[in-house]
């Protein structure tokens, strides 16, 4: 996904969290400050997810088994060049409490035996 991609996305979740946000106030016109903070903490997480989940994928460590042996992480037991063994996809919780969903190259180091997921 492109930049201009990744930004429409998360313009498009920033409008959903304002309008969001306007029409939830519109039918609870008597929250507490309190209830007003939780419901646009839980909006906002969703936007912040998103686009942490975006921006981890933009990441060298996503995909680096078509990179030069050189250019790849290395074991962090002797210090090999790892050899991708295949993608697997990590789930992660944020502060929020939101997955992220990360496919990653798993690593192996040739030398030790070492594996590493996701690499970096």
């Amino acid at each position: 996904m492109g930049r201009e991609s990744y930004e429409q996305r998360w313009a498009a979740l920033s409008d959903e969290v304002l309008t969001g946000m306007r029409d939830w106030r519109v039918q609870h016109p008597s929250a507490t400050l309190r209830e007003i903070e939780t419901e646009l903490d839980r909006r906002l997480a969703r936007l912040r997810a998103r686009m942490l989940e975006d921006l981890a994928l933009q990441s060298r460590a996503a995909a680096w088994s078509a990179q030069a042996p050189d250019q790849r992480p290395s074991c962090r037991q002797c210090g090999t060049a790892l050899a991708p063994r295949g993608t697997q996809v990590r789930r992660l919780k944020t502060h929020g409490g939101q997955e992220l969903t990360l496919p990653r190259t798993y690593g192996l180091c040739p030398q030790c035996g070492q594996g590493l997921f996701p690499p970096r």
